[in-house]
């Protein structure tokens, strides 16, 4: 069965309206899509964290709105207290399931790579891929096994894009991850050519001046 999230319509808009809608643990946002006239909703706080985690960050479900509507939609963006950590809006986005779009997809490392083990680091450059498919074929994240890398090996876009169903916009040539030497100690400059000179004598008097 499909995930479902329940709604309520918002019809005051003012800052005090919301702040009261936060307050009984309420969370405001907005249904829009290419076919959908933006409409102000609210969702209990509680419930959409659980609808995140059951169907993931890209994941599609269903809100209904007070049982008279219900669209499918996903996630488009959301806005955070930095420091409570809390809802403060959210974007549904509904979509036409016949449609491709676009949407950035979460990468993770998987695996150990033999160059760690040798002394390198594993440098991860790029965390989200932008791929283009129908909204069903959204991957909830991409895999990226590192367990052949070895200290100067990388991985492109170019090398995960065949194994992927959707299609990848972003270029060949980007890298997803780089096993990087591990940093050499640099003498400072010069040290060598000036070991064992001695040093030079600034404003030195002769010896008969007083």
């Amino acid at each position: 069965m499909a995930t479902v999230l329940q709604a309520n319509p918002r019809e005051d808009l003012r800052g005090s309206a919301t702040r009261k809608i936060r307050k009984k643990g309420y969370v405001p946002a907005v249904i829009y899509g290419s076919k959908t006239e933006s409409q102000p909703v609210s969702v209990e706080g509680v419930d959409l964290l659980k609808t995140i985690r059951d169907v993931g960050k890209n994941g599609l479900f269903s809100l209904d709105i007070e049982g008279k509507s219900k669209h499918q939609v996903m996630v488009h963006d959301i806005q955070v207290d930095p420091l409570k950590n809390e809802y403060l809006h959210i974007d549904f986005f509904e979509v036409d399931m016949q449609s491709e779009i676009v949407a950035e997809v979460s990468v993770r490392l998987e695996g150990e790579a033999p160059g760690e083990k040798e002394g390198g680091v594993v440098s991860h450059l790029l965390y989200d891929i932008s791929v283009k498919c129908l909204p069903a074929d959204i991957p909830e994240e991409i895999v990226v096994d590192v367990s052949n890398l070895a200290i100067g090996d990388s991985i492109q876009v170019a090398d995960i894009r065949s194994s992927l169903k959707a299609e990848v916009v972003n270029e060949d040539e980007e890298t997803i991850v780089t096993v990087q030497a591990p940093a050499a100690e640099v003498e400072p400059e010069g040290t060598e050519a000036e070991e064992g000179a001695e040093p030079e004598v600034i404003n030195e008097k002769p010896d008969n001046e007083e």
